[in-house]
């Protein structure tokens, strides 16, 4: 589930990145943001000892290239 959320707001922020950077996309970026929160949640309540590696990889997997 926690994978799933992450994924999620994977997707929903890179629509936002797609997208102009003007006020048209708060509620998009404000969505992506509550489904990290949701799968950060999700990961604390299932396997609170994995939350920091599990956060670390979500940074990883999903940082912009340079």
């Amino acid at each position: 589930m926690a994978h799933t959320l992450a994924d999620a707001g994977a997707a929903a922020l890179q629509c936002v990145l797609s997208r102009s950077g003007d006020r048209s996309v708060a509620l998009d970026l404000l969505a992506a943001d509550a489904l990290v929160t949701l799968a950060l949640l999700a990961q604390a309540q299932h396997a609170p000892a994995n939350l920091g590696s599990f956060a670390a990889a979500i940074l990883q997997a999903h940082r912009p290239a340079s």
